[in-house]
Order: C-alpha cells, then structure tokens, then sequence
C-alpha cells in the first residue's frame, strides 16, 4: 500500500445519528469544553478536509483558535493553522468563503477534471486546484497529501466525505461526538450514507475512550492497527 497520512475522523451528531436538522438553521451540535478539545487536535494535524458542501452551508474558518496551541505550532516551524483542503466535482464554491479568506496555511481544492478551468479561474487566486482525474478518488488525494507532507490528516466531515474515507478502508480513528438531541428528520444528513463498506468477519472497532464532556460523549474508536499502535505507544 502506497504511504497516507494517519487519518482521523471528527465528527459531532445527534442522538439518533444526524449531522445537521434539514433546515438552513445550523444546528450546534457541540459545547464550549468540546470545541476545544476539537481545536486541541486540530492543532496536532498537518491538514483538516471537508466537502464543498460544508465549505457552502457551514462556512468554516477552520482554524486553530488558541492563541497557546497556535504559538505551540509556530515553535515547530508550522503555520499557526494546518493546511486546509476540500473536495469539489463542480467547483461550485465562493472565493469569499471563510475556508479561503481566513488562516495563513495553504488551501488545496482538489477538483474533478470536467469543472477544472472552472476551478481554476474562481479559486485560482486563492487556493491552489489539483486536477484530481474523471472523478476525485480519495485514495489517490490521500497518497497524494502524503506527497505534499501532510503525515497526519484530520477529516471533518461532511457525510459524503466520511463516507468515502470509511467505505474506502482509509480512516485509522473515528472520534464521534454524541449529543443530547433527537432530529428525527429524514430529510436531515446522517453520519454516513450509503456504500459498500469492507467488512472482515470478526472485525470489530475497538473502543479506545468514552469521555463525558458536559452534555455530550465522546466515543473514541480505533479503526487500524496504526491506531492501536499508537494509543499502547501513547499510554506507555
């Protein structure tokens, strides 16, 4: 197997394991005291994905938002926020979004080949646009970040972008956030869609962590041995 980056996956949901309510109102899923331990592991990732469609309906800044952890970066030689990378088929995204105008580290849209001119002329000014093929497959953006550096990768979602890293055998970690909220709109997202995910007989998650933290959990689920290896080297 070619080299990727460890790869984490965060994600904040209902009860009944919805991402959003279906309406344009965001619904804040999260408290202060998760926001940031969230930030704390922002701040020990070289990049953090999401889709284009969270990039349009959350307008993310995406930054490190601790003046102490951003310090702690800049005294490894790293930008004071990791760099920032989306996927897009359309390249139907805002140059003003917040992904774009805010944070000093590098911004990367990797862009299906059949809107890249496209991608190009919006977002040539402020990110750089990676022609990623016929249709962008995450494995190959994966080995691909890993050639560009980036040695842990921190995937915030949405669900088509969760999706594609779990059905694709490529996410090590898993860290959900369950909060106090039944949505129960079939309209709304889940967690993950549909797909075909790879299942090995015998094969189960291993639960690494529950923390209570306020009113919501958070589960911790190791999903590789490079997870496992590295929580035995942790507790060492």
């Amino acid at each position: 197997m070619a080299d990727r980056p460890y790869t984490l996956l965060s994600c904040a949901l209902s009860i009944d394991g919805y991402l959003d309510a279906g309406t344009d109102e965001r619904l804040q899923l999260s408290n202060a005291d998760d926001f940031a331990r969230v930030d704390a592991v922002r701040a020990e990732s070289d990049a953090v994905l999401v889709g284009a469609r969270t990039v349009r309906h959350d307008n993310p800044r995406l930054l490190v938002r601790s003046a102490e952890l951003r310090s702690r970066r800049i005294g490894r030689d790293l930008p004071p926020t990791p760099t920032k990378v989306t996927v897009t088929k359309g390249a139907d995204l805002d140059p003003g979004a917040a992904f774009f105008t805010t944070g000093d580290g590098d911004k990367l849209v990797y862009c299906a080949n059949g809107s890249i001119g496209r991608a190009r002329r919006r977002l040539g000014e402020v990110a750089t646009v990676v022609d990623g093929g016929r249709r962008v497959d995450v494995r190959w953006l994966s080995e691909d970040l890993h050639r560009r550096g980036v040695r842990r990768l921190m995937v915030e979602g949405g669900a088509s972008v969760h999706t594609q890293f779990l059905t694709a055998d490529l996410a090590d970690e898993l860290q959900l956030v369950v909060a106090p909220f039944f949505v129960g709109n079939p309209r709304a997202n889940r967690f993950v869609g549909t797909g075909r995910f790879p299942f090995h007989p015998g094969r189960r998650a291993t639960l690494a962590e529950v923390r209570p933290i306020g009113d919501v959990v958070l589960l911790r689920y190791a999903l590789s041995t490079r997870c496992t290896s590295e929580m035995k080297e942790l507790a060492r």
